[in-house]
């Protein structure tokens, strides 16, 4: 039997976050069945503006705040006693507002990653309560991290997500030269981190992997090899509860593996993604001339020189069912999706005792 997953004040009875997905691919309905079945769900909060009924075209940091709590409450309403947090990336230009918000709708767990949070436990100060957990791949970001929070604010990381560049979904966290070059040890950097905390501050906190994790075999290799828990991202696209349009869904289950690669953001960092149609997803913006529209990210290649393409739209675009101008982001493993299955019975095959523990 598994043990669970406690990270701050919250225990879940599974060993499992699932991983934030923007722009509204993890949204109030995975995040809400994922926290109902007894792991911790995650809303990603980037980009929730756009598809919300507070977006008028012009007032996106307003319709940002608003669409997350709203989607904090129905989350909320689907698992009223769930773990459920957000993923905030701190390369946004509403981090600030993003954090804070989530914090004042309920959030009970926060992830930051895309760039390292350092001033995080500052905008959660008066919510002592809300769990923190910065997203590394390497033991040197965990450090200063925790120097820094120490510090500045007397509080340590409540947990850790190692991600693993080579394998994860979306935005990485590494430089594109250094990934996929075999070096990177992703359950060396999950036990250094633990060993660090432990060594140095001489507490124990979970250190959670992240990327490339499938099955059930990903899932004990993980556990076996140090992980307290895993984040899983890409298996929970093709369920019936996920965010996203069908069409996204299916991208996913017809992908083959060599379909899947690198992009680079606007945002200056390497992504994980499906890569067959970036040049119409720039020959759109160009095409429509688009300027920048919402001013999402702090560093934008397309906001100053238009290089690229809009991140933001493309990713809306692509969790609507856009799939010729839309942006697919998925994890190394997405091509093994063969079918439309359910969070309910993920969990099932993950952990076998789960429809005992959960009936």
């Amino acid at each position: 039997m598994h043990k669970g997953l406690t990270i701050g004040k919250y225990s879940v009875p599974f060993p499992l976050i699932q991983g934030g997905m923007g722009v509204r691919v993890s949204g109030h309905r995975l995040a809400g069945h994922v926290a109902l079945n007894g792991g911790i769900g995650i809303i990603a909060t980037a980009g929730l503006a756009l598809n919300s009924e507070h977006y008028t075209g012009k007032n996106y940091f307003a319709a940002d705040r608003q669409a997350l709590i709203d989607e904090l409450r129905k989350a909320y309403e689907i698992a009223p006693d769930g773990v459920i947090g957000v993923n905030c990336m701190v390369a946004v230009t509403n981090y600030d507002d993003v954090v804070k918000a989530s914090c004042e709708a309920g959030a009970k767990v926060i992830i930051c990653g895309a760039g390292l949070p350092l001033n995080l436990p500052g905008l959660t100060i008066d919510y002592p309560d809300v769990a923190l957990v910065p997203i590394v791949s390497s033991v040197k970001a965990a450090e200063l991290i925790a120097r820094k929070w120490q510090k500045a604010y007397q509080r340590l990381p409540d947990a850790v997500v190692v991600e693993d560049p080579d394998t994860a979904g979306g935005h990485l966290g590494e430089k594109l030269e250094n990934i996929g070059t075999g070096e990177y040890d992703q359950y060396a950097t999950v036990r250094g981190v633990k060993d660090y905390f432990r060594q140095k501050w001489n507490v124990e906190i979970p250190v959670i992997a992240a990327g490339g994790v499938w099955d059930r075999q990903d899932l004990e290799f993980a556990l076996e090899q140090g992980a307290d828990g895993v984040q899983m991202g890409s298996r929970f696209v093709p369920t019936v509860e996920c965010d996203a349009d069908d069409a996204f869904k299916q991208a996913y289950i017809n992908c083959r593996q060599e379909d899947i690669g690198l992009i680079m953001s606007p945002a200056g960092l390497p992504g994980r993604a499906i890569k067959g149609n970036i040049a119409q997803i720039r020959q759109r913006d160009l095409d429509a001339n688009l300027r920048c529209p919402s001013g999402c990210l702090k560093k934008c290649a397309y906001k100053t020189e238009q290089e690229r393409f809009c991140i933001v739209h493309a990713l809306d675009r692509a969790q609507k069912g856009d799939m010729q101008t839309g942006l697919v982001f998925c994890g190394s493993n997405a091509w093994k999706a063969d079918r439309i299955t359910t969070v309910k019975e993920i969990f099932t095959e993950l952990f076998p005792l789960a429809e005992r523990a959960a009936g």
